[in-house]
């Protein structure tokens, strides 16, 4: 694979990172996408110490003219795609009767559309290539709440549109699956934590244990558990694994 290129969107920080940062050890150039220049930057700085050449886009893909720009970027700077991890994607935690259509329409587009755009613009190289896509969805998918309602929604249509990429992959010899991921500590959840508990006058220690008992698991997972998952599912000893939604949650969700 050290010939090979890697599109990891989202890629400024939290599971995007610390994916990015991963491939670096297997692909020869990674491509990084994100709305955060600065942060691209500081991913950008990790990527090439571990031996790969990384390119900067700083974009946002709810837009509709983002994936013909990262994939021509790409193919222009690398001359093929390989592997495409769509991982951008943040919907907001409100509860299912106060969600606007702008914040229902604001997630569906950079999760979903923004994840569907870009895989479409990408089929064609991939197909050259023979490679590999990941959709990140969440374990929401398979048990919404109230509070998780639009994200519960948006990560249930991504497994069924990664099962559709997956069955059109078959023609095309693409591989493609969904990863479902439970509770993980990220920037963006030790943030909604620190506001969480000052809010509900407890520490923020005291609210990272009531959500971890509510969720009946140990610990919260690591963004580099996630991307060693999503590193195997682009390697060349995943390719016999298609279709597949996989979820990584610690054993949050007890059903089969």
């Amino acid at each position: 694979m050290k010939n090979a290129v890697a599109i990891v969107t989202g890629a400024s920080q939290g599971i995007g990172r610390a994916t990015a940062i991963r491939l670096a050890l297997d692909f020869s150039g990674v491509v990084l996408v994100a709305r955060n220049g600065a942060k691209l930057e500081e991913t950008a700085n990790e990527v090439k110490a571990r031996g790969s050449e990384p390119m900067v886009l700083e974009l946002d893909m709810s837009k509709t003219a983002a994936p013909d720009t990262v994939v021509t970027r790409s193919l222009g700077r690398f001359g093929r795609i390989d592997a495409l991890l769509n991982i951008a994607g943040a919907v907001p935690q409100i509860d299912i009767l106060e969600m606007t259509d702008q914040q229902w329409n604001d997630g569906m587009e950079l999760k979903l559309h923004g994840a569907r755009r870009l895989t479409v613009r990408a089929w064609g190289a991939l197909k050259e290539s023979r490679g590999a896509v990941v959709l990140m969805s969440g374990n929401s998918a398979v048990f919404p709440k109230s509070g998780y309602g639009a994200v519960g929604t948006i990560n249930a249509a991504i497994v069924a549109l990664a099962k559709a990429f997956s069955d059109r992959g078959l023609t095309d010899g693409i591989q493609v699956n969904s990863v479902l991921p439970g509770p993980v500590m990220t920037g963006r959840r030790e943030s909604y934590l620190a506001h969480w508990a000052p809010a509900h006058n407890v520490s923020v220690e005291d609210a990272r244990q009531r959500f971890l008992s509510e969720a009946g698991i140990e610990r919260y997972g690591r963004p580099e558990e996630i991307a060693d998952l999503m590193a195997f599912l682009v390697s060349p000893g995943a390719r016999w694994m298609t279709g597949s939604a996989i979820r990584m949650d610690g054993g949050e969700v007890k059903s089969i």
